[in-house]
């Protein structure tokens, strides 16, 4: 079980490498480019962020009806939408490790609410509005795309850089259709096996699992960096540094042999 966790752990490392990454040269092309740029780059940023899928697979994980689909998606967006566009807009931003934290947490609460945890083992339903939670966690997982954006050239305050913010947002609307449009064919086959609900549990315990292993590689982050805001949006230093060190131990251990 240990080496399952430690695998896990391993493989979401290696995906955070890669999933917010952005190389100097596409930075480039933003500078040189225009909107469509940037709604490329949202649709690219929600296609591979796992941890926004993950929490709007569990959110849509049982609704079987299209207008609660489209609702509580909806309300998902406006939330995602509004602290993206204006935090960016207004400058404000956070330990974007600790943020990211959070949205993991928002996935371990979907997940365990879905299990029926909170009705389970306190008594209690998970809130008194499901609706409400998706749109508090749409704004805070809108945050967590506001504080990678504003790491992007994105000029001077103004209508230029209005206009960027606002197609980055449509290309992550674009992007988070066609995941749904995915998940959705996903859950409709799952729901045609006679071990379904069976499954559902199995699913969403992995969803908890996975979101937990997030929170610990956020807060490993977190505290293993002595100044996020150095970090490079298109690499990951802090990775490098561990794997140098190991190098160093590896020699010197070889050197103590001798």
């Amino acid at each position: 079980m240990f080496n399952l966790i430690l695998s896990l752990f391993t493989l979401l490392w290696s995906f955070e490498s890669f999933a917010h990454g952005i190389s100097e040269e596409a930075k480039q092309a933003m500078i040189e480019g225009g909107y469509l740029q940037y709604i490329v780059l949202g649709a690219e940023h929600m296609i591979t962020g796992y941890d926004h899928l993950l929490f709007l697979f569990g959110v849509i994980f049982f609704l079987t009806k299209f207008k609660d689909i489209v609702k509580f998606v909806s309300v998902f967006t406006l939330g995602h939408s509004i602290t993206l566009i204006f935090a960016t807009f207004m400058g404000i931003t956070a330990n974007y490790w600790l943020i990211d934290a959070v949205i993991a947490l928002s996935v371990c609460y979907k997940g365990f609410d879905n299990n029926k945890g909170f009705q389970e083992y306190f008594g209690f339903k998970s809130s008194p509005s499901l609706l409400w939670m998706v749109f508090i966690f749409g704004l805070i997982h809108g945050f967590g795309l506001s504080t990678r954006l504003q790491q992007l050239p994105l000029g001077e305050k103004g209508v230029e850089m209005l206009g960027r913010i606002v197609s980055f947002n449509i290309g992550v609307e674009f992007g988070q259709i066609a995941a749904l449009a995915i998940m959705l064919l996903v859950i409709k086959e799952l729901r045609k096996l006679h071990l379904f609900e069976r499954l559902s549990r199995v699913l969403n315990d992995g969803l908890m699992l996975a979101g937990f292993m997030l929170l610990l590689m956020q807060l490993h982050g977190f505290l293993h960096t002595s100044n996020p805001d150095e970090f490079g949006f298109s690499e990951d230093n802090h990775i490098h540094h561990h794997m140098s060190i190991e190098k160093t131990k590896s020699k010197n251990i070889k050197h103590d042999n001798l």
